[in-house]
């Protein structure tokens, strides 16, 4: 799915484009939704042949989708799946909270073992840092370029081409400055089992939250030279189920520990959410990688916030 990079546009002046960090535009720069480490050619020659009987080969078709879901959104190696075609999303999307909550899992980890040895100040950092690392700065990319695209741009051909663009601008390293330091002073802020609480809750509602945005909104990028198949047709009624009760298990060890703190989080993620894709949908139409990128990042921003109050 990475795709040789377009010709990146010229600089753009009111974008807020920052000098010196223009990369080769024949180079392949990555998106806030697509998998680093997967490209169409290398994962159709790696399908399964149809009449193996193999069970292994059938237990690896099974769990194509989680799978998928994984090379998505981290960089973590695993399995070759078979295909990411049209419908790839709709199948894979249900297991979006699972991995979010497994990657909030290991930052929790990280906090937990970084307090007995560093401030907490520190552990916090160690633990966002660790999502991050997790991730690739996947969803960072795009908070980044949607903010120098919905800021930066005066009409939606303007937005879309610094979405495009690889260059960091004023208003995206401003965002990314603001989000990274919220989500460690929160957690430096709160007891260390209700920060981990937190981490493992945000990453999974985070991951749940894109569902949503793509239920309801229409992709308002150019189709033709977009990196990622988002899907034509709506998420199944199962999927939406799944992936829902997948982000309440997620939320549940917050809630308990800490339900006032849960509720502030769950309130805050909400508010805070539906900003960039209602932007979106104003400015261009509906979502893209990017507005999906930035979504998650308000989610996360939101529920640690919520977990440093009312305690």
């Amino acid at each position: 799915m990475d795709l040789p990079a377009a010709r990146r546009p010229a600089r753009l002046d009111r974008a807020g484009r920052l000098d010196g960090n223009s990369r080769n535009p024949d180079q392949q720069t990555r998106v806030s939704a697509v998998p680093m480490n997967t490209r169409p050619d290398n994962i159709e020659s790696s399908t399964p042949d149809a009449d193996s009987s193999e069970p292994s080969g059938r237990s690896m078709k099974g769990c194509a989708p989680f799978f998928q879901t994984v090379q998505f959104m981290t960089v973590l190696p695993a399995p070759m799946s078979p295909r990411f075609d049209q419908d790839w999303i709709r199948a894979a999307g249900r297991y979006f909270p699972l991995v979010g909550s497994l990657i909030g899992a290991t930052g929790a980890g990280v906090l937990l073992c970084a307090h007995k040895i560093w401030p907490g100040a520190i552990a916090a950092m160690l633990a966002v840092a660790t999502t991050v690392i997790m991730t690739g700065a996947l969803h960072e990319d795009g908070l980044a370029d949607t903010a120098d695209g919905l800021f930066g741009g005066r009409n939606r051909t303007q937005r879309l081409a610094i979405f495009k663009d690889s260059r960091l601008g004023t208003y995206g390293a401003v965002a990314l400055c603001l989000t990274f330091g919220l989500r460690v002073a929160a957690l430096a802020s709160a007891p260390p089992m209700v920060g981990a609480a937190a981490l493992i809750a945000a990453h999974g509602l985070a991951r749940a939250s894109l569902l949503v945005v793509m239920a309801f909104l229409p992709y308002g990028g150019d189709i033709a030279t977009a990196r990622t198949v988002y899907p034509e047709r709506k998420f199944s009624a199962a999927t939406m189920v799944l992936a829902g009760v997948m982000a309440v298990l997620a939320f549940a060890w917050l809630a308990a520990i800490a339900p006032a703190a849960a509720a502030l989080g769950l309130t805050l993620a909400g508010s805070l959410a539906i900003a960039p894709p209602l932007a979106a949908w104003r400015l261009i139409g509906g979502y893209t990688g990017d507005i999906l990128g930035a979504t998650e990042q308000m989610v996360e921003v939101g529920v640690l916030l919520g977990a440093a109050g009312l305690l």
